[in-house]
């Protein structure tokens, strides 16, 4: 859990260039398309509700949000046919991945993945071969500078269900439908966040210390994540605050 957590801050950081932002907007466009085929009412649709929810906090416009649901509802006569798939694999380390894909065509996809793990060191696995390591979660991550007894405070008052610390700021754990309400509520009582998600995470983690492993398991989840057909990578890989820094430079 904390290697997801890690690596969703240094996403975070890195994400303030123009074209990483809109890769991302373009990503959650789509989970938008996608959950907005079953109803474009946020209010009747708790999965839209849920992806206008995250996208709103990435920052993404208004207008740009209500595109979306018009393609996916079939209000706008747009719209393009994904299909939601989870491939599994193993980066070196033994370090499971799950990789969540929304695709227009799966035999492409399925090229892409393979290649990434037969390039970088991974390899596929079977499916449920990792998966049932991992369920879903809120997990959001504050910044700096922020006193145990003032996130608790704010955290439980807004409904979180554990605080851990997470390098030098918090880790905040809530039930994945509560974690934007439970950010807004932080924000409001200023705490400083630097990411809100409802990841796929793991209680099993793998210990990473050898400065290659973690290298070559930070190069394929940015392989992976490039794609634009890949909506998430979940992993369950702990590597030190100090090995992950080196290892993203």
């Amino acid at each position: 859990m904390s290697g997801h957590s890690k690596w969703a801050t240094i996403k975070h950081k890195k994400g303030a260039a123009d074209a990483a932002r809109g890769k991302l907007f373009a990503k959650l466009a789509r989970q938008i398309e996608v959950a907005a085929k079953t109803g474009g009412d946020p209010d009747m649709n708790p999965t839209l509700r849920t992806a206008v929810q995250k996208a709103k906090a990435a920052r993404m416009t208004n207008e740009a949000i209500d595109r979306a649901v018009k393609r996916g509802s079939g209000e706008s006569g747009e719209g393009i046919i994904y299909e939601s798939i989870m491939y599994e694999g193993y980066a070196p380390g033994g370090v499971a991945l799950l990789i969540d894909v929304l695709t227009d065509n799966r035999n492409r996809i399925s090229a892409d993945v393979r290649q990434v793990f037969s390039k970088l060191g991974g390899s596929m696995a079977e499916p449920g071969a990792v998966g049932w390591q991992f369920s879903r979660r809120g997990v959001i991550v504050t910044g700096p500078g922020v006193e145990e007894d003032d996130v608790m405070l704010a955290a439980l008052d807004a409904g979180a269900d554990d605080i851990v610390a997470e390098g030098d700021g918090w880790r905040i754990m809530t039930e994945p439908s509560e974690v934007y309400r439970v950010r807004e509520q932080l924000e409001a009582a200023g705490i400083p966040v630097v990411s809100a998600d409802s990841p796929m995470v793991s209680e099993n983690l793998v210990p990473v210390t050898d400065p290659k492993d973690a290298k070559a398991i930070l190069r394929i989840l940015e392989a992976l994540e490039d794609n634009d057909d890949v909506q998430d990578v979940f992993s369950n890989f702990d590597i030190s605050d100090e090995l992950m820094e080196e290892a993203s430079s």
